[in-house]
């Protein structure tokens, strides 16, 4: 896809530019990135602080679609990847390559769908309960109304029907083979890290294994909730912090979470600024009638979720956000590891399953 048009149409969408504090050796350039090396190099640099004013007419039309399309695409079980050894009929690279093309949409949210599949792939798999060996991206029961309709997974089905019509094109992938390699596709696309990716999981025909509201993190909690969450699944506090740094893409929606805003000036782009961000800005309550939350005191254009906070406040989890405020290197290779985990939790593979690295779209 072209990273060009994105970083065009974010310049183009903005009628306030100002730099991020402590990051004079960065400079924005919109141009076309043909390599990794170059879109890392670019990544360097310094992204106006900036963002398009009003919602898109996009998000409210996917939005209807995704919800009246919801029920039927991801709670039928006639998917023809039943078969424990369907996934070997299925050309990956193909399917990279497609969910690829699905990325950019200039009418949907800020250009891209890349942030929605990251988080429908987290959401995927941050289930996963390490005592009872339940949840988990296997079994892909985020597409059936009963975990579907969480709290936390409003808004998800906008995501899954974008990627319905490949589960149509690739019958033998399961799904949660679809929604995990949507995340990866999406980390690499916008800027981030190699993610080492394999396919085997298969998927419940019924609604029986879903898992119980509240395995998911609560964005309006603190610390203690936040380790809760991870420490269940299996995470330390390296790892969770750095998964955390996810954040650095996309926007909350007021008609989904209940919060509103973006993190950080560029929501397309895979950065470690969610870091920067945090431990570079001044935080203050955000005035208005919605839940509390936290906006940057110089333009209130930017927000923290109360369990973002944690990442400045707690001083095991600071220690960690201030290695990859400094350092996006380090926050990539820390990110790409613990990212994988997420993706794998629960999950048995077969013994032959293949570990990919895809390559990039040039």
């Amino acid at each position: 896809m072209s990273l060009l048009r994105i970083a065009s149409r974010s310049l183009a969408r903005t009628s306030l530019l100002r730099a991020p504090k402590n990051t004079s050796s960065m400079a924005v350039t919109a141009r076309a990135f043909s390599t990794r090396s170059s879109h890392r190099q670019q990544q360097q640099q310094q992204m106006p602080r900036t963002l398009k004013a009003g919602p898109s007419p996009g998000v409210v039309a996917a939005l209807v679609g995704g919800a009246l399309a919801g029920w039927y695409f991801f709670s039928s079980d006639s998917a023809d990847a039943s078969s424990d050894n369907a996934w070997r009929k299925v050309n990956y690279h193909n399917v990279y390559k497609d969910i690829a093309d699905l990325l950019e949409d200039e009418d949907y949210d800020d250009g891209s769908y890349g942030p929605i599949f990251v988080r429908l792939a987290w959401h995927a798999s941050g289930t996963f309960d390490k005592m009872t060996r339940t949840g988990g991206s296997s079994g892909a029961t985020i597409r059936f109304p009963t975990e579907s309709g969480h709290d936390a997974n409003a808004g998800l089905d906008v995501a899954r029907a974008r990627l319905e019509p490949l589960k149509k094109k690739y019958p033998n992938i399961s799904y949660g083979d679809l929604y995990t390699l949507a995340g990866v596709v999406a980390v690499q696309e916008l800027g981030g890290p190699t993610v080492r990716w394999r396919p085997g999981r298969n998927d419940n025909k019924t609604e029986s294994e879903c898992t119980p509201d509240g395995r998911l993190p609560d964005a309006a909690q603190g610390s203690d909730h936040v380790r809760n969450i991870f420490y269940r699944m299996g995470f330390n506090d390296q790892e969770i912090t750095a998964l955390v740094g996810a954040h650095a893409l996309g926007r909350c929606h007021s008609n989904r979470s209940g919060f509103e805003g973006p993190w950080n000036a560029s929501p397309t782009s895979f950065t470690n600024f969610f870091y920067t961000e945090l431990l570079n800005n001044a935080w203050v309550p955000k005035k208005w009638n919605g839940p509390f939350q936290f906006v940057d005191k110089e333009t209130g254009q930017f927000m923290m979720l109360p369990a973002d906070m944690a990442f400045r406040t707690d001083p095991q989890f600071r220690k960690y956000t201030e290695i990859y405020a400094a350092d996006q290197d380090a926050f990539f290779a820390d990110f790409t590891k613990a990212f994988t985990k997420l993706l794998e939790l629960g999950v048995k593979f077969p013994e032959d399953a293949p570990v990919y690295e895809f390559k990039t779209l040039e």
